[in-house]
């Protein structure tokens, strides 16, 4: 670790950073104490990213200092953040997926013999900060073949093996399992221990409790504090000095009252693009006036499923009814048309196109129809910009421009809500809703949650996807435990603690009987519902 002359690894003093339309950083002051683990919490948009990109270098600052160790410094690039000791994991990892784990730490110095590309020596050292950490990465795998967890790993090897000593984790476990979480933690804990100076960016105040020793908060580009994380720093705390007003955590519904058959999945099974089989005889009702949820550790068929009754991906056996209506064969477009919704897993690759306009975002599903479409195939801007502004009011996305705004440019929160606004505005019969709240804070899921119970009492029938167990347990009426691609257990709410879930989402099944009837949400060992 580099002497420090102040006690200070990291000073960003005053630091501002514009964009079109929005000062994304406003006179911010960080200070990172030498070998602590600091947070920094704020909003969506609030300029948390956009601060830790310009002292990698990144972005270059339209004013204001930094000082590493006590040493102003310009940082100009990345490789001059590098040369530092500063080393950044990005939320969207940057690694190229048909290269090794050590070819992709390696890439841009690879080590040579004479002419010769030489990884040997660096797979050892690969292997020997792996095994240092407790990363348990293999640096000759593909990283294809490997989770999104281990990914990480090699995102953090990266910066160990340019020994960097300041560390930057931006939204690290976004994406991640539980228990992946719990694993990273650990990590975080051991890189600390070892005289690593951490910043975290994240949206999970029990993370922030768990690791960091301090907290910056940042509210609408502007720092507003800088607070020591004890014992006694509670997560409501937090909350309120993050979005500067009281958040609720618990989830206000009618009781459950379901109606009709609106979703019916009969057997269904689905490869996924290798043609190995993913989703086996799974079976499902969802009703009106109700949402289940499918509780499963990531990689156990929830992706392939959503994907089968969305349209992206064909079924290879089985049946699925929306209004009683068979749309198994029918195409995306038509699914859309006779009432089915879909929010996304991944929101970058299918659910918003990120070199469009906000406006042009929230039509991407209805822009043809008489409402935007006139003679000729030409456009009705005037009511798409209507349409957009409405949307961005309502659900409250913050944009430097407007509807006008590329939607690639929002915070990935900001991108979010584009995309739930876009489909609740669709007013849908079947909301097929996956991970809705990933990588938001707290003032925004608390929104998102709310809209999700509100479609519940217009009537719609809500499929949920989420690895946050805790969201599936208060937003559920019904939780599906899915495990390789099948139901192993269902029950209604507040019928099994988390670590029951957990251990059916193991592939324990439930031995309760009589599931698959709303009201009466026992799990069945045939692990189906008709």
């Amino acid at each position: 670790m580099s002497e420090s002359t102040n006690g200070y690894a990291i000073q960003m003093l005053g630091v501002t950073k514009t964009f079109p339309g929005i000062i994304a950083n406003d006179n911010v002051t960080l200070e990172v104490k030498e070998n602590e683990v600091h947070a920094i919490l704020g909003e969506n948009g609030a300029g948390k990213s956009t601060l830790m990109s310009v002292l990698f270098g990144s972005y270059a600052p339209d004013g204001g200092k930094i000082l590493i160790h006590g040493r102003e410094v310009k940082i100009s690039n990345p490789n001059v953040a590098t040369s530092l000791g500063i080393g950044m994991v990005h939320q969207h990892f940057k690694l190229v997926h048909n290269y090794t784990v050590t070819e992709n730490i390696v890439l841009g110095r690879e080590p040579k013999k004479g002419l010769v590309l030489s990884l040997g020596e660096a797979e050892k050292k690969v292997a020997a900060l792996s095994d240092k950490y407790g990363l348990q990465v293999d640096p000759k795998a593909k990283i294809e073949d490997i989770t999104v967890g281990q990914q990480q790993r090699v995102e953090i090897l990266k910066t160990l093996y340019s020994d960097s000593d300041i560390i930057i984790l931006d939204e690290p476990s976004a994406v991640l399992t539980p228990q992946e979480i719990d694993e990273l933690l650990d990590i975080i804990r051991l890189l600390q221990k070892e005289g690593k100076t951490i910043v975290i960016i994240t949206h999970k105040l029990n993370e922030i409790k768990a690791v960091a020793n301090r907290c910056t908060i940042l509210r609408r580009g502007k720092s507003v504090g800088c607070i020591d994380i004890t014992p006694e720093t509670s997560e409501q705390e937090l909350a309120t000095l993050m979005v500067g007003r009281p958040v609720k955590f618990d989830v206000d519904k009618k009781p459950f009252n379901p109606g009709r058959k609106i979703l019916e999945i009969k057997d269904i099974s689905v490869n996924n693009a290798l043609g190995v089989e993913k989703v086996h005889d799974f079976s499902l009702d969802i009703h009106a006036g109700e949402i289940v949820g499918i509780a499963g550790v990531d990689g156990n068929g929830q992706t392939e499923l959503l994907y089968a009754l969305s349209g992206l991906s064909p079924i290879t056996k089985g049946q699925i009814l929306l209004n009683g209506e068979d749309i198994s064969r029918k195409s995306i477009r038509q699914r859309v048309e006779l009432g089915l919704g879909h929010i996304p897993e991944d929101r970058h690759k299918h659910g918003m196109v990120g070199g469009l306009t906000i406006a042009e975002n929230t039509v991407l599903k209805d822009f043809y129809t008489n409402k935007y479409t006139g003679k000729f195939g030409v456009l009705k801007n005037d009511e798409i910009y209507k349409n957009s502004d409405a949307l961005i009011e309502q659900f409250d996305v913050r944009s430097g421009q407007g509807s006008v705004t590329p939607a690639g440019s929002l915070s990935g929160g900001n991108q979010q809500k584009v995309i739930i606004a876009r489909e609740i505005s669709l007013s849908p019969d079947a909301l097929l809703v996956a991970q809705p709240t990933r990588g938001l804070d707290v003032g925004a899921i608390e929104y998102i949650r709310k809209r999700i119970i509100a479609e519940r009492e217009k009537g719609k029938a809500i499929l949920l996807v989420s690895f946050e167990l805790d969201e599936i347990m208060s937003l559920c009426d019904r939780i599906a435990a899915i495990s390789k691609g099948s139901i192993v257990g269902i029950f209604g709410e507040g019928e099994k603690t988390a670590s029951e879930i957990g251990l059916m989402m193991a592939g324990v099944k439930s031995s309760a009987k009589g599931a698959g009837r709303p009201g009466s949400a026992a799990a069945s060992d045939s692990g189906t519902d008709r």
